[in-house]
């Protein structure tokens, strides 16, 4: 086909085109807006339904804390944490006899044994306890051994040996005196 048109109206015809494309391009992008808009508040309505909703569980959750029931156990937990606590601060000033005993076991030489241990109870409540040992030493050297481990260890304080007990040069039964203090 010819077109015989003149030049001014192909140039209107083309601008005229053109005008239709750049309108059918701002429509389209113009819809794409309006759908992106679209979806951003479906989003936005989503996510405060699910913040409502979160809302709502929360508030059932913190009355179901708010029963008597709960505050109940709530108290019963105080209660029983802080019986624990006195607990605990009552054992942490008593006496370890245990541990009193490993430290004299320490000491003692094989050779020597003993027959009496003595430990006075008024003297526990202060932290130091007078205690006395009671027994027997083949040797003088033995015996002088046991009072050095004796003196060595921090725990034992006042270490006495009366002067009876070094008479004897062997078959010695002795006894010592010395207070231990703990933390």
């Amino acid at each position: 086909m010819i077109n015989l048109l003149p030049h001014q109206n192909k140039e209107e015809l083309l601008q005229e085109e053109n005008w239709k494309i750049v309108m059918i391009l701002g429509i389209n992008i113009l819809v794409i807006f309006v759908c992106f808009v679209l979806i951003l508040y479906s989003i936005n309505i989503f996510i405060s339904g699910e913040i409502n909703f979160q809302k709502i569980i929360y508030e059932q959750r913190e009355k179901e804390f708010e029963t008597s029931q709960m505050q109940t156990l709530q108290q019963n937990l105080i209660t029983f944490n802080e019986t624990l606590s006195r607990l605990d601060s009552f054992y942490q000033d008593w006496f370890n006899a245990t541990k009193i005993l490993e430290e004299i076991s320490e000491t003692i030489p094989s050779e020597i044994y003993l027959t009496n241990l003595s430990i006075d109870p008024k003297t526990v409540k202060e932290k130091e306890v007078e205690c006395i040992l009671v027994g027997f030493s083949p040797t003088r050297e033995d015996l002088l051994l046991f009072k050095e481990n004796l003196e060595k260890k921090e725990i034992f304080e006042e270490v006495y040996f009366p002067p009876a007990n070094w008479v004897k040069p062997t078959d010695i039964n002795f006894r010592v005196t010395f207070k231990i203090k703990w933390q």
